[in-house]
């Protein structure tokens, strides 16, 4: 299937990003006109950018139907300021419900149930029931286009941010299992961040792994291990030595596996089961799988 967007109707574009882009962080943002009229609306058009200056920006869009902008908008623009409210499953309902498009003057506070808390540093109130929130000036607005679907970046400097205790651990850092986030999916859809959702994956910051160009064809092109198995084994920073394969070669598991009826399908499957938790045992056993000849 091939698209070009510009031959489709805006609704049917909108429908390919949001469902392929996911999920996407939530923005409940909350704004304050110039009269002092207080402003709740979500926006999945969003993220944080840059940690010095701490940078965010979400993205109200114009209205497909009539080409009318939010107020959210509006209220940025007279005030200069906003406060991002983070979302997690205690409220995502009264979230959603904030996104009604109520008319002008009506505080979607008070709609939606969420309680209003004095900020700090800028005007707009924080959401008290959201486990983060981020006291933003705006720093420039820019908009991406003039007719129906197009958005405008708001650009926000974090000025203030308010962490509740019971989502931090013993290190007072955010933690994930505890701060329970949802996020946009396309559609009506959702997602949420649960213990059986998230997986954590060693990050290469400070160590240069081997590539996995450098395994073997047969490890390459195996019919047992996948993309994510060849990009584990390619994390890691070097191959073993001849020492320590011939120790391995010796072990219970790889003696038992070499001696079934297909050795090399065999020690694939033994390695992709060492990969969870012991990946350089894993690729020693797949060059001794590679340097036998079964």
């Amino acid at each position: 299937m091939k698209i070009n967007p510009t031959e489709l109707p805006t609704n049917q574009v909108y429908q390919y990003l949001t469902g392929a882009v996911a999920p996407r962080p939530i923005a409940l943002a909350s704004t304050i006109n110039s009269s002092g009229q207080v402003n709740l609306s979500p926006y999945s058009f969003f993220n944080c950018f840059s940690a010095n200056p701490p940078v965010m920006i979400f993205s109200p869009t114009r209205r497909v139907r009539d080409n009318t902008t939010k107020h959210s908008l509006h209220n940025v623009e007279e005030t200069k300021e906003v406060v991002i409210n983070i979302v997690n499953y205690a409220i995502v309902e009264q979230m959603s419900l904030s996104s009604t498009e109520y008319g002008d003057g009506v505080n979607e506070f008070i709609k939606s149930g969420l309680t209003e808390v004095a900020s700090e540093k800028v005007r707009p109130p924080r959401v008290a029931e959201s486990p983060v929130s981020f006291e933003c000036v705006v720093k420039d607005i820019i908009a991406l286009g003039e007719e129906g679907g197009a958005g405008s970046l708001v650009i926000c400097e974090v000025v203030m941010i308010h962490i509740s205790d019971s989502v931090l651990d013993s290190a007072g850092q955010i933690d994930p299992f505890k701060i329970d986030l949802v996020a946009r999916m396309g559609g009506n859809w959702y997602s949420r961040v649960t213990e059986n959702s998230i997986f954590e994956i060693p990050k290469p910051l400070r160590t240069k792994g081997i590539g996995v160009d450098q395994l073997p064809e047969s490890v390459r092109m195996s019919e047992i291990l996948t993309g994510n198995n060849l990009g584990r084994l390619g994390n890691l920073e070097k191959l073993p030595d001849q020492g320590e394969l011939e120790k391995h070669r010796q072990t219970k598991e790889v003696v038992e596996a070499s001696r079934t009826e297909q050795p090399v399908r065999s020690l694939h499957l033994l390695a992709s089961q060492q990969l969870e938790s012991e990946p350089y045992e894993a690729l020693k056993t797949l060059l001794v799988a590679d340097s036998e000849e079964f």
